[in-house]
């Protein structure tokens, strides 16, 4: 079990405690995700074993391997659900660039309004603003939680479970004034 991987699901989990803004962010993370892929297909860097390498299939790519040494199951995992996206999103960009523009906007800007009204349910702003970090570990969060309900992992299941309470907002004020 990745040490690492046990605390940024920790902090990620403590700012998401609220089952409807949990909801939310299986339609709002994807879809941003979906989003960047679509201008980033525009991006011709060659081909790699004759097979066409973009933008969006490098974020992919780099991003697949972050998440492997995160974990190897959730990784792979990730990387399949991702895939399905960087394909999708491929298609919408060989529709051309209006069409392209336009799915990319209402996809980004769609996916960032559920992840807010999910944090007002949440009353909690997103993770991402306190560690940027929380941006990449925030579509692993789905994929593991997707897993824990399945019954799989129950032990990291469990140590992220004993962790979050660490990143709450009573334990983060406090260490702010012990700070100071």
């Amino acid at each position: 079990m990745n040490p690492f991987f046990v605390e940024q699901m920790a902090m990620y989990s403590a700012y998401h405690r609220d089952a409807r803004n949990r909801a939310t962010h299986f339609i709002g993370i994807p879809a941003i995700v979906f989003a960047l892929f679509v201008p980033l297909a525009w991006i011709n860097l060659g081909s790699v074993a004759g097979l066409p390498l973009t933008g969006a299939v490098l974020l992919w790519a780099v991003t697949g391997l972050f998440y492997l040494w995160l974990d190897r199951l959730f990784g792979f995992l990730m990387l399949l659900v991702s895939l399905a996206l960087l394909v999708a999103a491929h298609q919408i960009a060989m529709m051309g660039s209006m069409i392209g523009w336009s799915v990319f906007a209402l996809a980004f800007v769609g996916g960032w309004i559920f992840q807010l009204v999910g944090h007002a349910f949440e009353g909690r702003r997103p993770a991402l603003a306190d560690n940027l970090l929380q941006a990449l570990i925030g579509p692993m969060f789905l994929v593991a939680e997707t897993a824990f309900a399945a019954g799989l992992k129950p032990e990291l299941h469990e140590a992220v479970e004993a962790r979050w309470q660490h990143y709450s907002v009573g334990a983060m004020q406090e260490r702010a004034a012990a700070a100071h």
